[in-house]
C-alpha cells in the first residue's frame, strides 16, 4: 500500500511539473511537491531517511541562497553527489519537489546527500521531516512582518525544533548574532560557531535597525565592543555576563577589491583557508565564512573549499552579473527585501566604487515580497545622496521608493519613475553611459519579473536553470 501510494504521488507530481513548464506557469519548482504531499504526506521524510549521507539545512533571514549555492559548489568540487534546491524554492513543497526529481519510481534517492536552503518559518517543519545531519543558522532579522511576525517568535520556534536534534547532528551558527547564540545554548547536538574577527569593518552601520539589542537571558541592553551592521557584532551583557562566544571558525582578514570581490583569510582548528571571493561586500564574505564552516563540519578539506569559492558563480539575482545582449552593457543584480539587506547592499555599492552610480530599483508588494513596504523607511538609503548619477524606479510601489529616495537626499532631477518593469529596464539602459554598469536592486517578485524579461530577451537562462 505504501509503495503504491508513493508511486502514484510521484507520477502525478511529475506530470504536474511538466504541465506547469509547458503552460509557461513557472519552472515547476513547487507545484509537484504540493501534489505529492497531498497524496503521500510522508514522502519527503521517507526520501531523506534513505539518503546515505543525510541532509544539510541552511536557514536565515538573509544570505541563505548564496550560502547554500556556495556549499553546493564546495561539495560538488569534492566529488559528492548532491541534491540541492538550486532554484530557491525553500518551503516544504519546494523541498519535496527536489526530492521527487531525484527519486526512483519507489521514491528512493539516487543522490547520497541533500542540501536544502529553508525559509525561516519553514525551518521547524523541515527539521521534523528531513531529520538533518547538519543545520546552518546565518542570522535573524525583521523580514515581512505580515508573514513571519517578530524575530523572537521565529527564534522560539527554531529553538524548540533544534532541541529535537540528536547528539549526532551538528548545528553551525553565527556567533555574531546574539539571537542565534541564545538559541543554541544547551542543545544535545554538536555546535560550531563562526564569526567575524577583522574589526576594521566594524563601522556600526545602520544601528537603528538592530533587532536583538537586549539580552535573551536577563533583558538588559547589550553592550557592543564592535558592530558590523544592525545587531551583528561583538556583544556582552553587562548585567548577567552573557556574551558572544569565541568562534571556532573566524574570518580574520577581509580585503575588499571593489566590485570585483574580496580577499579572505579564514582560520579554523585545522589551519587556514585563503582565497579571493569573486563577490563584493561584507555580507558575501560572511556567507563564504558560513559556507566554509559548514563544509569543514562535513569533512571537506581547506584546499577544496578555497578552490571552489574562488571560482564561485553567484545565484540568480544575488550579485548576479548579466550582459544586456551580445554587445550590451553589464547588469549587476542584487536582491533587496528587508531593512538590513537593503542597507548592506547600498553600503556595498557606495563603498566599493567612487564612480557615480546608475541604478534601477524595482519594489513590489506582492505576498512573496511582504505586502508591508514600510521597511523602506528603516533601510539606510541615505548614502546614495550625492552618489547617484541617475536612478530609475519601477514596480508596484515605485512611487513609494521614489519618495523614500527624495527623503534620503537624492535629488528629483536624477529620479525617473516608470511603473512597467520592461519599460523601466529599457529607460535605465538608454541612460547608461558607455563602459558603465547598471546596478539593479529588486525585491523578490520584481527580481523574478526581471529575470523572466531577461530570459525572454535571450540575455540569460530562466531562473530555475541558472
Amino acid at each position: 500500500m505504501y509503495r503504491l501510494r508513493t508511486t502514484a504521488a510521484l507520477a502525478l507530481a511529475r506530470s504536474a511539473g511538466t504541465l506547469s513548464r509547458r503552460l509557461g506557469l513557472g519552472g515547476g519548482t513547487s507545484l509537484p511537491g504540493q501534489v505529492a504531499r497531498i497524496l503521500d504526506p510522508t514522502i519527503l521524510t521517507n526520501f531523506c531517511t534513505a539518503l546515505p549521507e543525510g541532509v544539510a539545512l541552511i536557514a536565515g533571514t538573509n544570505g541563505k541562497t548564496t550560502t547554500s549555492r556556495m556549499v553546493a559548489t564546495i561539495l560538488e568540487q569534492a566529488g559528492k553527489p548532491l541534491l540541492h534546491n538550486r532554484a530557491g524554492a525553500n518551503l516544504l513543497p519546494g523541498l519535496t519537489t527536489v526530492a521527487i526529481t531525484d527519486a526512483d519510481w519507489r521514491g528512493r534517492p539516487h543522490a547520497h546527500q541533500a542540501l536544502f536552503e529553508t525559509d525561516e518559518a519553514a525551518l521547524p517543519q523541515a527539521i521534523a521531516e528531513t531529520r538533518p545531519r547538519l543545520v546552518v543558522l546565518l542570522n535573524l532579522f525583521r523580514d515581512q512582518l505580515d508573514r513571519y511576525g517578530e524575530i523572537d517568535t521565529i527564534a522560539r520556534h527554531w529553538r524548540t525544533a533544534l532541541q529535537t536534534l540528536p547528539p549526532t547532528s551538528i548545528v553551525v551558527f553565527n556567533a555574531d548574532d546574539p539571537a542565534l547564540s541564545s538559541i543554541v545554548q544547551g542543545l544535545s547536538a554538536q555546535i560550531i560557531a563562526f564569526g567575524l574577527a577583522d574589526v576594521r569593518h566594524a563601522t556600526g552601520a545602520a544601528l537603528h535597525i538592530a533587532d536583538s539589542q537586549f539580552c535573551h537571558a536577563c533583558g538588559h541592553r547589550y553592550h557592543y565592543q564592535h558592530v558590523f551592521y544592525a545587531h551583528i557584532g561583538h556583544y556582552a551583557c553587562p548585567q548577567c555576563g552573557q556574551h558572544r562566544p569565541e568562534p571556532d571558525i573566524a574570518l580574520t582578514v577581509l580585503e575588499p577589491r571593489g566590485l570585483d570581490g574580496s580577499d579572505l583569510q579564514i582560520t579554523h582548528p585545522g589551519g587556514t583557508v585563503q582565497f579571493r571571493l569573486p563577490l563584493p561586500g561584507l555580507y558575501n564574505a560572511q556567507n563564504a565564512l558560513a559556507a566554509t564552516a559548514a563544509t569543514l563540519a562535513l569533512g571537506i578539506t581547506s584546499a577544496t573549499i578555497s578552490n571552489a569559492l574562488q571560482n564561485f558563480q553567484a545565484a540568480f539575482g544575488r550579485i548576479e552579473r548579466i550582459t544586456a545582449g551580445p554587445n550590451g552593457p553589464p547588469l549587476l543584480i542584487a536582491l533587496i527585501k528587508n531593512p538590513v539587506g537593503a542597507s548592506e547592499t547600498v553600503r556595498m555599492f557606495t563603498t566599493a566604487t567612487d564612480q557615480p552610480l546608475h541604478l534601477l530599483i524595482a519594489i513590489n508588494d506582492r505576498f512573496a515580497d511582504g505586502t508591508d513596504v514600510s521597511w523602506l523607511w528603516d533601510a539606510d538609503f541615505e548614502p546614495l545622496a550625492q552618489r547617484v548619477a541617475h536612478v530609475t524606479v519601477s514596480g508596484t510601489r515605485a512611487a513609494d521608493m521614489a519618495l523614500r529616495l527624495d527623503y534620503a537626499g537624492v535629488t528629483g532631477e536624477v529620479i525617473t519613475v516608470i511603473d512597467d518593469l520592461p519599460a523601466a529596464l529599457d529607460a535605465a539602459l538608454s541612460r547608461l553611459p558607455p563602459g558603465e554598469t547598471l546596478a539593479v536592486l529588486p525585491t523578490y517578485t520584481a527580481m523574478l519579473d526581471l529575470r523572466s524579461e531577461i530570459s525572454r530577451r535571450g540575455w540569460a537562462k530562466p531562473f530555475w536553470e541558472a
